[in-house]
């Protein structure tokens, strides 16, 4: 069984709404994944049919700063952009991120007040990289950190929450 796999991030090349077909052999396999899948959901009625988050869509006051933040201090490439949209696609290799320009007079989210996202977490692989990443955020144009980085709920986890520079709020978190 290969349910645990993590699908792909989208086609750098294609970013509207249909994908590129994949090749014979990749589409045999893939069928041949689900067919399993679906016999196991057929056994076990209460499984997800849900994998993954597949990307997250966040709407930026300021997309210029947050795409320079998310390069530069987090280390996302670009992977893609929509500029009549505008928005712009990033990706480390695991996570997917979509960064949507808000109109000039779009409202802040306050999360007491508001439906919608409260954070989005990333996670890291160890109490250093928590410690790194926290030191390349915390001095960052723009960024306001919420709290440095502590346990979390009394540990092993740690973690830190700061906004990034349109003011969504981001949750960095190394959970051992």
């Amino acid at each position: 069984n290969n349910s645990t796999a993590s699908p792909p991030p989208p086609p750098v090349a294609n970013m509207g709404c249909s994908h590129s077909k994949p090749k014979a052999h990749a589409a045999k396999l893939v069928a041949k994944i689900r067919e399993e899948e679906e016999a196991e959901v057929k056994q076990n009625p209460k499984m997800s049919l849900v994998e993954a988050v597949h990307h997250v869509g966040i709407s930026v006051n300021d997309l210029t700063a947050t795409l320079g933040f998310f390069v530069d201090a987090l280390g996302y490439d670009i992977a893609g952009e929509v500029p009549d949209y505008p928005a712009v696609f990033v990706s480390n290799g695991h996570s997917f991120i979509t960064l949507w320009k808000a109109d000039d007079d779009a409202h802040k989210f306050d999360r007491r007040k508001n439906v919608g996202l409260h954070h989005l977490a990333l996670s890291v692989g160890s109490d250093e990289d928590l410690d790194a990443v926290y030191e390349r955020v915390q001095d960052y144009p723009g960024v306001k950190v919420e709290f440095k980085p502590e346990l979390l709920m009394g540990g092993p986890a740690r973690h830190f929450i700061f906004h990034e520079p349109s003011g969504n709020r981001i949750e960095v978190v190394y959970w051992p």
